[in-house]
């Protein structure tokens, strides 16, 4: 056990060395620098090399990300050469929007994937069966920069039901900040929706076909009993996997719903850290991304276990 457990960090540990290190080369290949967009195209060559060296881009890009890696090991994310604020105190400024917005764009998604998925199986291959099929696959064929500007139009604009953009916080009040989220959450949900509710409607038609399904609905059990009790908890085994996958996934990639809503998370930060070649900046956002996938994945791993008791058997063998 132990020595799984190191392994899993020890691979950790490679994977966020090797993504901070693809972040420095990819954004190294973009061309200009963070002074090149403070002072502008017309600035003379002199004054781009002082600010570069005010800022300490003027070092060779390995060093400058040793130092970097040195300072994130002690816990350090570094500070951005352009504003002087502290990365780390940057992200956790920012972290709370983003968070809210995954996770009740998860949440979402999970109820509803859950209802359609259980009445999908219930009543497989009927016409009910194939519509929801139907209004999956258009879920799916909505990604988050479409379904947005659609509701900001006909629910914002037209219906002036929610506000087209900016954020208001739960200290502001709840209503307001449920208002505010409602948008940016449905846009982030539809394609979750689709995705979870295939992936569990195919795990549970295929559980209810199982020898011990049949012999629980030969013992007289209700059929809703045996659907939630027998079937859906085995059955929620990828669902899981991938819901872990995907929250980590849209912490880090609500980049488009919160500029297009005008949100002040972590997505906005990025993109405009991107824009302004602030790569210390980029380099700490993507470290607690990893970060944030690591322990997810190791969450779930640990969750089969509550899930399936056939799992904490064969562990204890």
């Amino acid at each position: 056990m132990v020595l799984t457990f190191s392994k899993r960090i020890g691979r950790s540990l490679l994977v966020l060395f090797l993504v901070t290190l693809a972040v420095v080369g990819l954004l190294s290949l973009a061309p200009g620098s963070a002074a090149d967009v403070v002072l502008g195209e017309n600035a003379s060559p002199e004054a781009v090399a002082k600010m570069n060296a005010e800022m300490g881009l003027d070092q060779p890009l390995w060093r400058q990300y040793l130092d970097w890696l040195g300072g994130a090991l002690h816990g350090d994310l570094g500070r951005s050469p352009l504003t002087g604020q502290d990365v780390t105190q940057a992200i956790l400024d920012r972290l709370p929007v983003t968070i809210q917005l995954a996770v009740m764009g998860l949440l979402l998604a999970l109820v509803l994937a859950v209802v359609l998925a259980v009445v999908a199986a219930a009543t497989e291959d009927s016409a009910l069966d194939r519509g929801i099929s139907a209004l999956s696959s258009a879920f799916l064929a909505v990604p988050a920069f479409i379904a947005g500007p659609v509701l900001i139009y006909f629910l914002s604009v037209k219906l002036g039901l929610f506000p087209v953009s900016g954020w208001s916080r739960m200290s502001d009040g709840i209503g307001e900040n449920l208002k505010h989220a409602f948008l940016p959450v449905v846009a982030i949900a539809l394609v979750e929706v689709a995705t979870f509710q295939r992936l569990l409607r195919t795990d549970l038609v295929s559980t209810l076909r199982e020898d011990y399904v049949a012999a629980a609905r030969a013992k007289g059990m209700p059929r809703a009993y045996v659907l939630f009790r027998h079937a859906l908890r085995p059955s929620s085994l990828s669902m899981i996997t991938l819901a872990g996958i995907s929250l980590g996934r849209l912490i880090g990639g609500t980049v488009v719903v919160e500029v297009l809503f005008g949100l002040p998370g972590l997505g906005q930060l990025v993109s405009s850290s991107i824009t302004l070649r602030d790569v210390v900046t980029v380099q700490g956002i993507v470290v607690f991304i990893a970060l944030v996938y690591v322990v997810i994945n190791m969450v779930v791993d640990t969750s089969y276990g509550l899930l399936d008791p056939r799992i904490r058997k064969a562990v204890s063998v």
